[in-house]
Protein backbone atom coordinates (compact mmCIF):
# COMPACT_ATOMS: atom_id res chain seq x y z
CA UNK A 1 0.00 0.00 0.00
CA UNK A 2 1.65 3.22 -0.93
CA UNK A 3 1.95 6.33 1.12
CA UNK A 4 -0.16 8.71 -0.42
CA UNK A 5 0.56 11.45 2.72
CA UNK A 6 4.47 10.71 2.06
CA UNK A 7 3.62 11.57 -1.77
CA UNK A 8 1.70 14.23 -1.38
CA UNK A 9 4.55 15.74 1.04
CA UNK A 10 6.92 15.24 -1.49
CA UNK A 11 5.00 16.69 -4.15
CA UNK A 12 4.54 20.07 -1.54
CA UNK A 13 8.17 19.85 -1.15
CA UNK A 14 8.92 19.92 -5.40
CA UNK A 15 5.82 22.43 -5.91
CA UNK A 16 7.14 24.88 -3.75
CA UNK A 17 10.86 25.03 -4.48
CA UNK A 18 9.98 24.93 -8.36
CA UNK A 19 7.37 27.98 -7.06
CA UNK A 20 10.46 29.67 -5.65
CA UNK A 21 12.33 29.06 -8.99
CA UNK A 22 9.88 29.89 -11.58
CA UNK A 23 9.51 33.19 -9.46
CA UNK A 24 12.95 34.47 -10.37
CA UNK A 25 12.79 32.93 -14.40
CA UNK A 26 9.86 35.06 -14.65
CA UNK A 27 11.72 37.95 -13.07
CA UNK A 28 14.28 37.65 -15.55
CA UNK A 29 12.48 36.89 -18.37
CA UNK A 30 10.51 40.47 -17.52
CA UNK A 31 14.05 42.23 -17.00
CA UNK A 32 15.15 39.66 -20.65
CA UNK A 33 11.82 41.60 -22.49
CA UNK A 34 12.47 45.10 -21.33
CA UNK A 35 16.08 45.36 -22.03
CA UNK A 36 15.76 43.62 -25.38
CA UNK A 37 11.95 43.18 -26.49
CA UNK A 38 10.81 40.74 -29.16
CA UNK A 39 13.57 41.66 -32.12
CA UNK A 40 16.52 40.05 -33.63
CA UNK A 41 18.98 40.13 -30.13
CA UNK A 42 16.35 38.21 -28.42
CA UNK A 43 15.36 36.16 -31.50
CA UNK A 44 18.93 35.18 -31.85
CA UNK A 45 19.25 34.18 -28.05
CA UNK A 46 16.56 31.91 -27.60
CA UNK A 47 17.09 30.21 -30.92
CA UNK A 48 20.98 29.63 -30.03
CA UNK A 49 20.20 28.69 -26.14
CA UNK A 50 17.99 25.95 -27.50
CA UNK A 51 20.76 24.08 -28.80
CA UNK A 52 22.66 23.12 -25.74
CA UNK A 53 19.40 22.78 -24.05
CA UNK A 54 18.84 20.11 -26.78
CA UNK A 55 21.83 17.87 -25.43
CA UNK A 56 20.74 18.66 -22.18
CA UNK A 57 17.30 17.25 -23.09
CA UNK A 58 19.28 14.00 -23.91
CA UNK A 59 22.14 13.81 -21.65
CA UNK A 60 20.39 15.50 -18.61
CA UNK A 61 17.30 15.39 -17.17
CA UNK A 62 16.09 13.70 -19.94
CA UNK A 63 17.35 10.44 -21.06
CA UNK A 64 20.31 9.98 -18.38
CA UNK A 65 17.66 10.47 -15.28
CA UNK A 66 15.11 8.31 -16.88
CA UNK A 67 17.80 5.04 -17.13
CA UNK A 68 20.12 5.87 -14.14
CA UNK A 69 17.08 6.43 -12.38
CA UNK A 70 15.82 2.90 -12.32
CA UNK A 71 19.23 1.28 -12.17
CA UNK A 72 20.03 3.46 -9.04
CA UNK A 73 17.20 2.48 -7.42
CA UNK A 74 18.11 -1.08 -7.76
CA UNK A 75 21.08 -0.87 -6.82
CA UNK A 76 20.61 1.01 -3.71
CA UNK A 77 17.26 -1.22 -2.22
CA UNK A 78 19.28 -4.62 -3.68
CA UNK A 79 23.36 -3.63 -3.00
CA UNK A 80 25.67 -2.77 -0.45
CA UNK A 81 26.12 0.48 -0.05
CA UNK A 82 30.02 0.62 -1.35
CA UNK A 83 28.55 -0.91 -4.72
CA UNK A 84 26.19 1.64 -5.10
CA UNK A 85 29.02 4.53 -4.42
CA UNK A 86 30.93 2.83 -6.97
CA UNK A 87 28.09 3.13 -9.47
CA UNK A 88 27.68 6.86 -8.55
CA UNK A 89 31.71 7.06 -9.18
CA UNK A 90 32.12 5.42 -12.53
CA UNK A 91 28.68 6.72 -14.07
CA UNK A 92 29.57 10.31 -12.79
CA UNK A 93 32.94 10.15 -14.68
CA UNK A 94 31.53 8.28 -17.61
CA UNK A 95 29.36 11.81 -17.97
CA UNK A 96 31.84 14.04 -17.62
CA UNK A 97 34.18 12.95 -20.26
CA UNK A 98 31.25 12.56 -22.69
CA UNK A 99 29.91 16.18 -21.79
CA UNK A 100 33.51 17.72 -22.22
CA UNK A 101 34.30 16.15 -25.66
CA UNK A 102 30.55 17.10 -27.07
CA UNK A 103 31.61 20.64 -25.35
CA UNK A 104 34.58 21.31 -27.65
CA UNK A 105 32.88 19.81 -30.59
CA UNK A 106 29.61 21.60 -30.14
CA UNK A 107 31.71 25.54 -29.94
CA UNK A 108 33.55 23.90 -33.08
CA UNK A 109 30.01 23.08 -35.00
CA UNK A 110 28.15 26.10 -33.97
CA UNK A 111 27.68 27.62 -37.64
CA UNK A 112 26.26 24.07 -38.82
CA UNK A 113 23.58 23.57 -36.10
CA UNK A 114 22.87 27.49 -36.13
CA UNK A 115 21.45 26.65 -39.70
CA UNK A 116 19.34 23.20 -38.81
CA UNK A 117 17.86 24.49 -36.46
CA UNK A 118 16.98 28.12 -37.61
CA UNK A 119 17.10 28.19 -40.89
CA UNK A 120 15.30 30.69 -41.95
CA UNK A 121 17.83 33.14 -40.04
CA UNK A 122 20.14 32.43 -43.52
CA UNK A 123 18.01 35.12 -45.18
CA UNK A 124 19.30 37.50 -42.27
CA UNK A 125 23.18 37.24 -41.97
CA UNK A 126 23.53 39.70 -39.32
CA UNK A 127 21.28 37.48 -37.27
CA UNK A 128 22.56 34.50 -38.62
CA UNK A 129 25.95 35.59 -37.38
CA UNK A 130 25.12 36.99 -33.33
CA UNK A 131 23.02 33.55 -33.34
CA UNK A 132 26.78 31.08 -33.74
CA UNK A 133 28.51 33.59 -31.94
CA UNK A 134 25.49 32.96 -28.79
CA UNK A 135 25.40 29.94 -29.16
CA UNK A 136 29.54 29.40 -29.10
CA UNK A 137 29.27 31.33 -25.75
CA UNK A 138 26.77 29.26 -24.17
CA UNK A 139 28.21 25.75 -24.80
CA UNK A 140 30.06 25.23 -21.66
CA UNK A 141 26.72 25.37 -19.82
CA UNK A 142 25.66 22.17 -21.14
CA UNK A 143 28.75 20.66 -18.84
CA UNK A 144 27.51 21.97 -15.86
CA UNK A 145 23.83 21.49 -16.29
CA UNK A 146 24.15 17.78 -16.99
CA UNK A 147 26.16 17.02 -14.36
CA UNK A 148 23.78 18.91 -11.92
CA UNK A 149 21.18 17.09 -13.53
CA UNK A 150 22.57 13.58 -12.27
CA UNK A 151 22.93 15.15 -8.74
CA UNK A 152 18.96 16.01 -8.97
CA UNK A 153 18.67 11.87 -10.21
CA UNK A 154 20.37 10.71 -7.21
CA UNK A 155 18.62 13.26 -4.74
CA UNK A 156 15.49 12.57 -6.11
CA UNK A 157 16.13 8.64 -5.67
CA UNK A 158 17.15 9.42 -2.07
CA UNK A 159 14.09 10.94 -1.67
CA UNK A 160 15.15 14.65 -1.49
CA UNK A 161 13.26 16.52 -3.86
CA UNK A 162 13.27 20.32 -2.20
CA UNK A 163 16.72 21.55 -3.29
CA UNK A 164 17.45 20.20 -6.74
CA UNK A 165 13.92 21.46 -7.10
CA UNK A 166 15.00 25.21 -6.33
CA UNK A 167 18.42 24.41 -7.88
CA UNK A 168 17.29 25.91 -11.56
CA UNK A 169 16.60 29.49 -9.54
CA UNK A 170 20.31 29.86 -10.24
CA UNK A 171 20.47 30.17 -13.82
CA UNK A 172 18.01 33.24 -13.36
CA UNK A 173 19.81 34.71 -10.67
CA UNK A 174 22.98 34.76 -12.79
CA UNK A 175 20.96 36.20 -15.32
CA UNK A 176 19.26 39.05 -13.30
CA UNK A 177 22.56 40.00 -11.84
CA UNK A 178 24.24 40.54 -14.68
CA UNK A 179 20.94 42.58 -16.48
CA UNK A 180 20.67 44.72 -13.48
CA UNK A 181 24.66 45.27 -12.54
CA UNK A 182 26.28 44.72 -16.06
CA UNK A 183 24.35 44.53 -18.81
CA UNK A 184 23.94 48.69 -18.71
CA UNK A 185 27.97 48.78 -19.32
CA UNK A 186 27.95 47.48 -22.66
CA UNK A 187 26.44 48.36 -26.61
CA UNK A 188 23.24 46.24 -27.05
CA UNK A 189 24.95 43.58 -29.15
CA UNK A 190 27.46 42.94 -26.63
CA UNK A 191 24.85 43.35 -23.87
CA UNK A 192 23.46 40.12 -24.86
CA UNK A 193 27.00 38.39 -25.51
CA UNK A 194 27.02 38.77 -21.78
CA UNK A 195 23.46 37.62 -21.23
CA UNK A 196 24.72 34.68 -22.89
CA UNK A 197 28.25 34.22 -20.62
CA UNK A 198 26.05 34.52 -17.78
CA UNK A 199 23.79 31.39 -18.01
CA UNK A 200 26.91 29.75 -17.63
CA UNK A 201 27.38 30.92 -14.13
CA UNK A 202 24.04 30.03 -13.75
CA UNK A 203 24.80 26.23 -14.80
CA UNK A 204 27.68 26.34 -12.46
CA UNK A 205 25.87 27.11 -9.59
CA UNK A 206 22.91 24.70 -10.46
CA UNK A 207 25.68 22.07 -9.63
CA UNK A 208 27.57 23.81 -6.43
CA UNK A 209 24.26 24.58 -4.52
CA UNK A 210 23.27 20.66 -4.96
CA UNK A 211 26.43 18.60 -3.98
CA UNK A 212 26.39 19.54 -0.40
CA UNK A 213 23.09 17.94 -0.40
CA UNK A 214 24.13 15.19 -1.82
CA UNK A 215 27.50 14.72 1.13
CA UNK A 216 24.90 15.63 4.01
CA UNK A 217 22.99 12.36 3.05
CA UNK A 218 26.67 10.31 2.69
CA UNK A 219 27.53 10.02 -0.93
CA UNK A 220 30.10 11.77 -2.71
CA UNK A 221 31.24 12.70 -6.70
CA UNK A 222 34.92 10.80 -7.29
CA UNK A 223 36.64 9.92 -10.36
CA UNK A 224 36.58 6.10 -11.39
CA UNK A 225 37.44 4.78 -14.87
CA UNK A 226 36.41 1.78 -14.72
CA UNK A 227 34.06 2.18 -18.29
CA UNK A 228 34.14 -1.36 -18.21
CA UNK A 229 31.56 -1.63 -15.18
CA UNK A 230 28.33 -3.20 -15.59
CA UNK A 231 26.25 -0.80 -14.59
CA UNK A 232 27.55 1.58 -17.41
CA UNK A 233 26.27 -0.75 -20.12
CA UNK A 234 22.98 -1.45 -18.78
CA UNK A 235 22.36 2.31 -18.78
CA UNK A 236 23.64 3.37 -22.14
CA UNK A 237 21.17 0.74 -23.19
CA UNK A 238 18.71 2.50 -21.49
CA UNK A 239 19.45 5.72 -22.76
CA UNK A 240 19.93 5.31 -26.39
CA UNK A 241 16.22 4.60 -27.05
CA UNK A 242 15.34 7.63 -24.28
CA UNK A 243 17.93 9.39 -26.47
CA UNK A 244 15.81 9.04 -29.47
CA UNK A 245 12.87 9.98 -27.95
CA UNK A 246 14.11 12.75 -26.88
CA UNK A 247 15.60 13.94 -29.93
CA UNK A 248 11.86 13.47 -31.04
CA UNK A 249 10.92 16.13 -28.75
CA UNK A 250 13.51 18.42 -29.97
CA UNK A 251 12.86 17.89 -33.63
CA UNK A 252 9.14 19.06 -32.51
CA UNK A 253 10.96 21.93 -30.92
CA UNK A 254 13.34 22.75 -33.96
CA UNK A 255 10.04 22.22 -36.27
CA UNK A 256 7.96 25.09 -34.17
CA UNK A 257 11.32 27.34 -34.14
CA UNK A 258 12.03 26.84 -38.01
CA UNK A 259 8.65 27.28 -38.91
CA UNK A 260 8.34 30.42 -36.80
CA UNK A 261 11.90 31.69 -38.52
CA UNK A 262 9.83 31.96 -41.58
CA UNK A 263 6.67 33.56 -39.89
CA UNK A 264 8.72 37.37 -39.39
CA UNK A 265 10.50 38.97 -36.33
CA UNK A 266 8.92 38.15 -33.28
CA UNK A 267 7.06 34.71 -33.66
CA UNK A 268 10.02 32.68 -32.54
CA UNK A 269 9.90 35.39 -29.14
CA UNK A 270 6.40 34.98 -28.68
CA UNK A 271 6.41 30.79 -29.03
CA UNK A 272 9.62 31.12 -26.12
CA UNK A 273 7.38 33.32 -23.97
CA UNK A 274 3.94 31.71 -24.26
CA UNK A 275 6.06 28.61 -23.94
CA UNK A 276 7.52 29.73 -20.48
CA UNK A 277 4.37 30.88 -18.88
CA UNK A 278 2.31 27.71 -19.62
CA UNK A 279 5.20 25.80 -18.39
CA UNK A 280 4.80 27.63 -14.68
CA UNK A 281 2.08 25.29 -13.70
CA UNK A 282 3.37 22.40 -15.48
CA UNK A 283 6.44 22.88 -13.61
CA UNK A 284 5.12 23.70 -10.11
CA UNK A 285 2.38 20.95 -10.34
CA UNK A 286 2.71 18.46 -13.23
CA UNK A 287 6.13 17.77 -13.41
CA UNK A 288 6.58 17.80 -9.30
CA UNK A 289 3.69 15.01 -9.69
CA UNK A 290 6.28 13.35 -12.23
CA UNK A 291 9.33 13.86 -10.41
CA UNK A 292 7.99 12.46 -7.45
CA UNK A 293 6.40 9.68 -9.45
CA UNK A 294 9.16 8.04 -11.28
CA UNK A 295 11.82 6.83 -8.04
CA UNK A 296 8.41 6.17 -5.93
CA UNK A 297 7.34 4.02 -9.01
CA UNK A 298 11.08 2.64 -9.78
CA UNK A 299 10.85 1.42 -6.18
CA UNK A 300 7.98 -0.62 -6.70
CA UNK A 301 8.99 -2.57 -9.42
CA UNK A 302 12.17 -2.85 -7.55
CA UNK A 303 10.70 -4.66 -4.96
CA UNK A 304 8.11 -6.17 -7.18
CA UNK A 305 4.86 -4.80 -5.76
CA UNK A 306 2.95 -3.61 -8.95
CA UNK A 307 -0.23 -3.07 -6.96
CA UNK A 308 1.76 0.38 -5.47
CA UNK A 309 2.93 1.70 -8.74
CA UNK A 310 -0.36 1.26 -10.35
CA UNK A 311 -1.68 3.30 -7.05
CA UNK A 312 0.88 6.04 -7.33
CA UNK A 313 0.34 6.13 -11.44
CA UNK A 314 -3.29 6.51 -10.75
CA UNK A 315 -3.07 9.61 -7.67
CA UNK A 316 -0.03 11.18 -9.73
CA UNK A 317 -2.83 11.52 -12.56
CA UNK A 318 -5.44 13.30 -10.56
CA UNK A 319 -3.57 14.98 -8.45
CA UNK A 320 -2.20 16.46 -12.29
CA UNK A 321 -6.13 17.19 -13.20
CA UNK A 322 -6.60 18.54 -9.90
CA UNK A 323 -3.60 21.37 -11.01
CA UNK A 324 -4.24 21.99 -14.49
CA UNK A 325 -7.38 22.08 -15.27
CA UNK A 326 -7.85 24.63 -13.77
CA UNK A 327 -4.89 26.34 -14.39
CA UNK A 328 -5.73 25.84 -18.00
CA UNK A 329 -9.36 27.52 -17.87
CA UNK A 330 -7.81 30.36 -16.21
CA UNK A 331 -4.82 31.05 -18.57
CA UNK A 332 -7.42 31.47 -21.21
CA UNK A 333 -9.54 33.37 -19.61
CA UNK A 334 -7.09 35.77 -17.95
CA UNK A 335 -3.77 34.74 -20.70
CA UNK A 336 -3.35 38.38 -21.89
CA UNK A 337 -3.36 40.77 -18.88
CA UNK A 338 -1.05 38.37 -17.20
CA UNK A 339 1.25 39.05 -20.63
CA UNK A 340 0.86 42.64 -19.90
CA UNK A 341 1.67 42.07 -16.61
CA UNK A 342 4.68 40.18 -16.76
CA UNK A 343 6.17 41.46 -19.91
CA UNK A 344 4.81 44.26 -21.59
CA UNK A 345 7.52 47.02 -20.64
CA UNK A 346 10.36 48.46 -22.40
CA UNK A 347 10.47 47.46 -26.37
CA UNK A 348 8.12 44.58 -25.70
CA UNK A 349 4.87 46.50 -27.16
CA UNK A 350 1.28 45.56 -26.76
CA UNK A 351 1.79 44.08 -30.56
CA UNK A 352 4.08 41.89 -28.98
CA UNK A 353 1.86 41.17 -25.87
CA UNK A 354 -0.80 39.94 -28.60
CA UNK A 355 1.16 37.67 -30.77
CA UNK A 356 2.12 35.70 -27.35
CA UNK A 357 -1.32 35.14 -26.32
CA UNK A 358 -1.96 34.11 -29.54
CA UNK A 359 0.67 30.99 -28.86
CA UNK A 360 -0.47 31.04 -25.24
CA UNK A 361 -3.70 29.98 -25.98
CA UNK A 362 -3.65 27.11 -28.34
CA UNK A 363 -0.32 26.08 -26.16
CA UNK A 364 -2.46 25.82 -23.00
CA UNK A 365 -5.11 23.35 -24.47
CA UNK A 366 -2.88 20.74 -24.14
CA UNK A 367 -1.64 21.35 -20.42
CA UNK A 368 -3.12 18.48 -18.26
CA UNK A 369 -1.62 16.32 -21.30
CA UNK A 370 1.40 17.39 -21.06
CA UNK A 371 1.66 16.14 -17.41
CA UNK A 372 0.06 13.02 -18.16
CA UNK A 373 2.30 12.19 -20.47
CA UNK A 374 4.96 12.17 -18.79
CA UNK A 375 3.89 10.26 -16.20
CA UNK A 376 2.45 7.75 -18.42
CA UNK A 377 6.17 7.45 -19.52
CA UNK A 378 7.48 7.30 -15.99
CA UNK A 379 5.75 4.10 -15.32
CA UNK A 380 7.38 2.69 -18.81
CA UNK A 381 11.06 3.73 -17.63
CA UNK A 382 10.12 2.57 -13.78
CA UNK A 383 10.11 -1.00 -15.51
CA UNK A 384 13.23 0.15 -17.76
CA UNK A 385 10.95 0.28 -20.89
CA UNK A 386 12.23 3.04 -22.70
CA UNK A 387 11.61 1.68 -25.96
CA UNK A 388 7.92 2.04 -26.29
CA UNK A 389 7.47 5.54 -25.53
CA UNK A 390 10.11 6.50 -28.30
CA UNK A 391 7.84 4.43 -30.68
CA UNK A 392 5.00 6.21 -30.15
CA UNK A 393 6.88 9.36 -30.05
CA UNK A 394 8.59 8.80 -33.49
CA UNK A 395 4.37 7.92 -34.59
CA UNK A 396 3.63 11.41 -33.17
CA UNK A 397 6.34 13.23 -34.45
CA UNK A 398 5.11 12.83 -38.09
CA UNK A 399 1.67 14.37 -36.81
CA UNK A 400 3.34 17.12 -35.58
CA UNK A 401 4.99 18.12 -38.67
CA UNK A 402 2.45 17.52 -40.81
CA UNK A 403 -0.07 19.38 -38.09
CA UNK A 404 2.48 22.79 -38.04
CA UNK A 405 2.53 23.11 -41.90
CA UNK A 406 -0.89 23.21 -42.29
CA UNK A 407 -1.83 25.32 -39.16
CA UNK A 408 0.49 27.85 -39.54
CA UNK A 409 -0.99 28.81 -42.66
CA UNK A 410 -4.41 30.28 -41.59
CA UNK A 411 -3.41 30.53 -37.50
CA UNK A 412 0.73 31.16 -37.63
CA UNK A 413 2.32 31.29 -34.22
CA UNK A 414 -0.99 30.08 -32.74
CA UNK A 415 -0.89 26.79 -35.13
CA UNK A 416 2.07 26.22 -34.35
CA UNK A 417 1.16 25.88 -30.53
CA UNK A 418 -2.46 24.20 -31.44
CA UNK A 419 -0.10 21.11 -33.56
CA UNK A 420 2.03 20.27 -30.26
CA UNK A 421 -1.38 20.53 -27.72
CA UNK A 422 -3.09 18.07 -29.94
CA UNK A 423 0.09 15.93 -30.59
CA UNK A 424 0.06 15.76 -26.83
CA UNK A 425 -2.94 13.89 -26.69
CA UNK A 426 -2.68 11.50 -29.09
CA UNK A 427 0.56 10.12 -27.36
CA UNK A 428 -1.64 9.95 -24.31
CA UNK A 429 -3.77 7.47 -26.12
CA UNK A 430 -1.32 4.97 -27.70
CA UNK A 431 0.85 5.36 -24.40
CA UNK A 432 -2.43 4.55 -22.29
CA UNK A 433 -3.24 1.53 -25.03
CA UNK A 434 0.27 -0.19 -24.36
CA UNK A 435 0.27 0.38 -20.48
CA UNK A 436 -3.15 -0.90 -20.13
CA UNK A 437 -2.05 -4.14 -21.81
CA UNK A 438 1.14 -4.56 -19.70
CA UNK A 439 -0.40 -4.08 -16.17
CA UNK A 440 -4.30 -3.90 -16.99
CA UNK A 441 -6.70 -1.60 -15.19
CA UNK A 442 -5.03 1.78 -13.22
CA UNK A 443 -8.72 2.84 -11.98
CA UNK A 444 -10.01 5.12 -14.86
CA UNK A 445 -13.56 5.36 -13.48
CA UNK A 446 -11.88 7.32 -10.34
CA UNK A 447 -9.84 9.54 -12.51
CA UNK A 448 -12.42 10.20 -14.66
CA UNK A 449 -15.00 11.27 -12.20
CA UNK A 450 -12.26 13.30 -10.78
CA UNK A 451 -11.40 14.89 -13.84
CA UNK A 452 -15.86 15.74 -14.67
CA UNK A 453 -15.53 17.29 -10.48
CA UNK A 454 -12.56 19.44 -11.64
CA UNK A 455 -13.63 20.47 -15.37
CA UNK A 456 -16.84 21.81 -13.92
CA UNK A 457 -15.16 23.93 -11.01
CA UNK A 458 -12.60 24.86 -13.47
CA UNK A 459 -15.38 26.36 -15.61
CA UNK A 460 -17.23 28.38 -13.17
CA UNK A 461 -13.74 29.46 -11.47
CA UNK A 462 -12.44 30.53 -15.25
CA UNK A 463 -15.70 32.35 -15.49
CA UNK A 464 -15.63 34.50 -12.27
CA UNK A 465 -12.08 35.08 -13.39
CA UNK A 466 -13.14 36.78 -16.76
CA UNK A 467 -15.77 38.77 -15.52
CA UNK A 468 -13.39 40.24 -12.50
CA UNK A 469 -10.91 41.29 -14.92
CA UNK A 470 -13.27 42.71 -17.42
CA UNK A 471 -14.13 45.86 -14.37
CA UNK A 472 -12.32 48.85 -16.44
CA UNK A 473 -12.01 51.11 -13.23
CA UNK A 474 -9.05 48.82 -11.48
CA UNK A 475 -5.94 49.01 -12.22
CA UNK A 476 -4.87 45.77 -14.02
CA UNK A 477 -2.31 44.59 -11.62
CA UNK A 478 -4.61 45.60 -8.99
CA UNK A 479 -7.70 43.53 -11.09
CA UNK A 480 -5.05 40.61 -12.07
CA UNK A 481 -4.66 39.86 -8.64
CA UNK A 482 -8.22 40.27 -7.06
CA UNK A 483 -9.76 38.28 -10.14
CA UNK A 484 -6.81 35.18 -9.43
CA UNK A 485 -7.57 35.27 -5.63
CA UNK A 486 -11.48 35.23 -6.14
CA UNK A 487 -10.96 32.80 -9.00
CA UNK A 488 -8.89 30.04 -6.53
CA UNK A 489 -11.63 30.48 -3.51
CA UNK A 490 -14.37 29.87 -5.79
CA UNK A 491 -12.52 27.11 -7.38
CA UNK A 492 -11.97 25.68 -3.79
CA UNK A 493 -15.68 25.92 -2.56
CA UNK A 494 -16.75 24.60 -5.54
CA UNK A 495 -14.88 21.56 -5.27
CA UNK A 496 -15.72 21.16 -1.47
CA UNK A 497 -19.69 21.26 -2.51
CA UNK A 498 -19.04 18.44 -4.99
CA UNK A 499 -17.43 16.66 -2.27
CA UNK A 500 -13.66 16.32 -3.27
CA UNK A 501 -11.91 14.46 -1.17
CA UNK A 502 -8.39 14.32 -2.45
CA UNK A 503 -8.48 18.71 -2.41
CA UNK A 504 -9.05 18.29 1.87
CA UNK A 505 -6.42 15.53 2.03
CA UNK A 506 -3.81 17.66 0.67
CA UNK A 507 -4.80 21.18 2.69
CA UNK A 508 -4.60 18.43 5.79
CA UNK A 509 -0.95 17.54 4.69
CA UNK A 510 -0.04 20.82 3.81
CA UNK A 511 -1.11 22.49 7.01
CA UNK A 512 0.68 20.02 9.30
CA UNK A 513 3.84 20.87 7.16
CA UNK A 514 3.64 24.61 7.85
CA UNK A 515 2.64 23.87 11.47
CA UNK A 516 5.75 21.83 11.73
CA UNK A 517 8.13 24.56 10.05
CA UNK A 518 6.67 27.69 12.87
Amino acid sequence: MIDMNKIIKYTYSVSSATAISRIFGYIRDMLVAYMFGAGIFADAFYAAFRIPNLIRRMLGEGSFSVAFIPVFSEYLHTKTKSETQKLINVVFTSLFCVLLIITILGMFFSPLLVKIIAYGFTSNPEKLQLTIELTRLMFPFLLFICLAAMLLALLNTLSAFFIPAIAPANLSFAEIVYILALAPLFSPQNQIKGLAISVIFGGLGHFLIQYPALKNLGWTLKFDFDFKHPAIKKIVFLMIPSIIGISVDQINTFVDTICASFLGDGSITALYYSSRLMQLPLAIFGLAVATVSLPIMSKSVATKNIDDLKDTLNLSIRFSIIALLPATVGLIAIGFPIIQVLFERGKFDTAASLLTNKALFYYVLGLPAFAITKIFANTFFAFQDTKTPVKIAFIVMFFHVILCIALMKTLGVGGLALATSLCAYLNIAMLFYKLKQQIGKIGGIKILISSIKVLIASMIMGLVAYQIIQIKFLNTIFALAISIICALISFIILLKLLKFQEVEQIFSIINKKNAKKS
